[in-house]
Formats: structure tokens, sequence, C-alpha cells
């Protein structure tokens, strides 16, 4: 398996991409595409997705969104279309130069909300995996944002962050402001659940202190293809990282007997 660092120009900006391929060709067969949460970036992955990479043998495309990680600085703040904006303009740039069949998306918070906007607008998706999907907006999501912002320069989150980020400080007033804007609070994409016609996996820790069960129950209950529910006890917003052989022996299964 080969590991490569690269950067793909989408007009004036760059996005860091990092590509663990099993096959000689970049567009490769069988592609997960990660999308990350909202303060992630293809470094806060950590190591997980080698091992993902390694028990699926499924080729895998993570990218840096625009003001995260490594790529582009944001321009413009956060706007409360930001979800849309991702997932209808820069997601199928990245799928269409990286993928040569529809891609599995594996998301994760804001980075399943991007995907399943995405399967929800009718485009190429093969299958979804989701970890702590946000579907609309919800008090325990905006109370906990909230003491994160007063909490952010007591202690050591910017120092934390800047590990992972170019400015961690514009990346984490970008995200924290919209998400507690006025406007976004009126955010919900519960209409879109009903175009998903390819198969979910959703998984959610049962003490997500980020969303409650409401949020899965909404895919379950809308989306037009089957969906495999996951309810990991003992486990937080992360599972990938707080459960991560568990989170991975999930996936290998859907994807082994749901997308085959």
């Amino acid at each position: 398996m080969k590991i490569k660092n690269d950067y793909f120009q989408i007009g004036n900006e760059k996005i860091a991409i990092k590509l663990f391929n099993h096959s000689k060709n970049i567009k490769a067969e069988n592609t997960l595409v990660l999308l990350h949460e909202g303060l992630g970036s293809i470094e806060m992955w950590k190591d997980w997705p080698t091992e993902l990479a390694l028990r699926t043998k499924m080729n895998l495309v993570l990218y840096s969104r625009i003001g995260m990680g490594k790529s582009s600085e944001e321009k413009i703040k956060k706007e409360s279309n930001f979800l849309d904006n991702e997932a209808l303009y820069y997601l199928p740039k990245v799928v269409s130069h990286y993928c040569n069949i529809s891609p599995i998306l594996l998301g994760h918070s804001d980075g399943a909300s991007i995907a399943l906007i995405y399967a929800g607008n009718k485009l190429p998706c093969k299958g979804l995996i989701l970890e702590a999907p946000h579907v609309f907006v919800e008090e325990i999501t905006i109370n906990e944002i909230k003491n994160i912002k007063k909490i952010w320069k007591i202690n050591n989150l910017k120092e934390k962050f800047s590990k992972y980020h170019n400015d961690p400080e514009k990346t984490f007033e970008s995200w924290c402001d919209v998400w507690l804007s006025e406007e976004f609070s009126k955010w919900n994409i519960t209409d879109l659940l009903v175009n998903i016609s390819c198969p979910s996996l959703v998984i959610q820790g049962a003490n997500d202190q980020y969303g409650t069960l409401k949020q899965i129950d909404l895919i379950e209950k809308y989306s037009s293809s089957l969906v495999k529910k996951v309810i990991i006890d003992n486990c937080k917003h992360s599972p990938h990282l707080e459960k991560p052989k568990l989170v991975v022996d999930y996936i290998e299964n859907f994807i082994q007997y749901n997308l085959n």
C-alpha cells in the first residue's frame, strides 16, 4: 500500500490531500472518501486511516477543507450554508478527480452531514458511513460549543490545535461563530434524507456530548435505503478514536455484506 500527500487545486485554492492506494492508479476501483469533523483535518484522523485501509482493502482519500489543516486559508468566514457549499461544490470536485466510480463516503460529525447533503442531492455515491452525524441543530450541541468557546483562551486548546491547523485561531472562530449564529440555528436537512438511495452505516457513541440519538433515528426513519444503526456504549463523539478496532470491525462487515 502506498501513502502519498498531495495538493488539489480548485481555482485559486489548494486542498491538502492524503491518499492510501492499494493499486497503481490514483483513480481506484473501490474508494473511501473521509470527511473530517467540524474542527478536523487530515492530521486529526491520526493513524486510524492506516488500520482502516489495511483491514478493508479499500483505497482512501482524505482531505482538509478550506481554512483547515494545511489547505488554503479561508478568505471569508463561514456562512450558514457552509455545509451545503462543501457538499455541492468542493466534494464533487474531489470525487471526480480521485474516484473513477461512485465512492463510499465516510464522514464524522460535520463531515457526516456533508456526506448526507451530497447523497441527498442524488450525487454519485455507493454507500455512506456516518459517525455522529448532524441532521438538525440541537440544544446539546450549542451548549457544548458555547462551553468550548469559554475555555478556548484559558487552556491549551489553541496550542493543541496548532499541531493540526495553519491558523488555529481563525479556524476555531470561523467554525464556532457560524454554529452559534442565529441563522444557522434553523439549519435542518431532514427533507433530503428521503433522497438517499444507497445503504448507510450510522455510528454514534451512547455518551455523545454533541448530539442525541434523535439525529440517527431520523436517518433511519426517512432514508430510502438500508440503514444499519450502531450505538456504542461508553463512547462519546469520536468513536473511531475512542473505539478504533470496534469501529473498523463494523465498517469492514458493512462493506463486505452490503456494498460488494
